[in-house]
């Protein structure tokens, strides 16, 4: 399928949603991302991705997220995966709470053509406990990814996902719209199974009663596949 100038005008009427003016305490962070999936076989792999991220106004380490998630590949677009996110967290680099999560989510690969780049979509489920903590948390994060050829295979990436809370708990304070991040990087193959990829992203959160957020967040990443 592809998509004229009425698609391109939704995506950036869509980006323009995700990326409210309204005045934001800021924050300077940096996240480093890795992952490596493996392909089993013509239907399953299997995907292992951690992420550091290190805050200016939490005075360093405050999250290592680890994800474990197993894929079955329905068709060419369509994959299903599920598995287990393990979320330590930290202010100033000391331990402070252990989160745990249950992740469900389908992606969609090349759903669509703008141009000469491909849509890519994803919508993910998750399940979050706090340890010490009562509550299930579940929130719900759709994701799009638009993908544009520059130079050979260097590629740039244009994504945005909201989160949306679907209850409240001690630690899940707010219903639903919770915040968005939006990301623009570069990518490039680094080998031919290793990709770097590098940028810059806003997360701007929502806050009842009181000024929003928006952190700053210089972005590097690598991806192995085999």
């Amino acid at each position: 399928m592809k998509f004229g100038a009425t698609g391109l005008a939704l995506m950036v009427a869509a980006a323009a949603i995700a990326a409210p003016a309204r005045a934001a305490t800021s924050d300077s962070q940096i996240w480093a991302n890795g992952s490596v999936t493996v392909k089993l076989n013509d239907r399953w792999r299997i995907q292992e991705e951690l992420t550091g991220r290190w805050s200016d106004n939490r005075h360093g380490l405050y999250e290592v997220e680890s994800n474990t998630l197993l894929g079955y590949r329905l068709n060419k677009v369509v994959t299903l995966w599920a598995g287990y996110t393990h979320d330590p967290q930290y202010s100033g680099g000391d331990f402070t709470v252990m989160e745990h999560r249950a992740r469900e989510q389908v992606t969609f690969d090349g759903i669509a053509r703008i141009g000469k780049g491909k849509l890519n979509a994803r919508a993910r489920l998750e399940q979050r406990w706090r340890n010490g903590v009562d509550g299930t948390g579940w929130r719900f994060r759709p994701y799009l990814k638009y993908s544009l050829p520059i130079a050979g295979k260097t590629a740039l990436n244009i994504s945005t996902e909201p989160f949306f809370n679907l209850n409240t708990t001690p630690f899940q304070k707010q219903s639903g719209l919770d915040r968005v991040r939006n990301l623009v990087t570069v990518s490039t193959p680094l080998t031919k199974t290793l990709t770097g990829e590098a940028g810059y992203m806003n997360q701007h959160g929502f806050v009842r009663g009181g000024p929003d957020t928006s952190d700053n967040i210089a972005y590097f990443g690598l991806s192995l596949s085999l």
